[in-house]
């Protein structure tokens, strides 16, 4: 008999704070990419649209994400010694992962012009990227 313990994919605490910086951070980049290529197909002027995207990107990096980012670290520092790699983030956060790419998904095809669009993604894929840095940060965690 296989005992489950065998098949989980049990990784040092440390992988899982890299992960989860890796995810935010790769996500991040991906969106502002995504609106800079927007923003640079736009025949009017874009800086307005990129400037505000980077002043949404800090506050909602400063009053939301680096939050989540603290709680997600405590999480992880409470689990045991070799905890699942697929708890890098909490079985809640899947949930709310599944929404947010639904969201984004409707938003790209929807008829919202794209430079407005922009503004949301530079914003939010901003937000990740900072905060992302907090996982990198103090990576020692207690075991």
């Amino acid at each position: 008999m296989i005992r489950n313990e065998k098949l989980k994919p049990a990784v040092p605490k440390k992988v899982l704070l890299v992960t989860a910086g890796l995810m935010w951070a790769g996500v991040g980049i991906m969106l502002s990419v995504m609106a800079c290529h927007w923003l640079t197909a736009y025949k009017g002027n874009p800086w307005a649209f990129a400037v505000l995207g980077v002043v949404i990107a800090v506050l909602v990096h400063r009053f939301g994400f680096s939050k989540i980012v603290y709680k997600n670290r405590n999480r992880i520092e409470q689990l045991p010694d070799k905890p699942c790699l697929f708890s890098f983030i909490s079985w809640k956060s899947y949930l709310i992962i599944i929404f947010m790419v639904t969201l984004g998904i409707t938003l790209r095809h929807s008829s919202l012009p794209k430079q407005y669009l922009s503004i949301i993604y530079i914003g939010i894929g901003g937000a990740l990227f900072l905060s992302s840095i907090h996982y990198f940060r103090n990576m020692e965690v207690s075991h």
